[in-house]
């Protein structure tokens, strides 16, 4: 039940949207760990332990560096579609 001038479904169309976005970028970061896991840390050079790498098919960045990487991508996922401008005109 949308009011003012948006059509019926509105918001629905809006959370849909913000689900496939954030569908979409997990299937981005997945597609990129393909191939062996590396023995070092692509971004500090620190070993990564073999259980990770086994855990975890196409490991590139150690626990520490993974989980810095987390926190910048969650900052970027808690955005607010229903307070965008531009979401009102897509």
């Amino acid at each position: 039940m949308a009011g003012g001038w948006a059509r019926d479904g509105a918001v629905q169309d809006q959370i849909d949207g913000t689900v496939e976005d954030g569908i979409e970028e997990v299937r981005k970061r997945l597609s990129a760990h393909t191939g062996p896991s590396l023995e070092f840390c692509e971004e500090c050079d620190a070993e990564i332990p073999a259980a990770r790498r086994e855990a975890v098919p196409g490991v590139r960045l150690c626990i520490e560096c993974q989980s810095a990487q987390d926190k910048r991508q969650t900052r970027h996922s808690a955005y607010n579609r229903r307070g965008s401008k531009d979401s009102q005109l897509r």
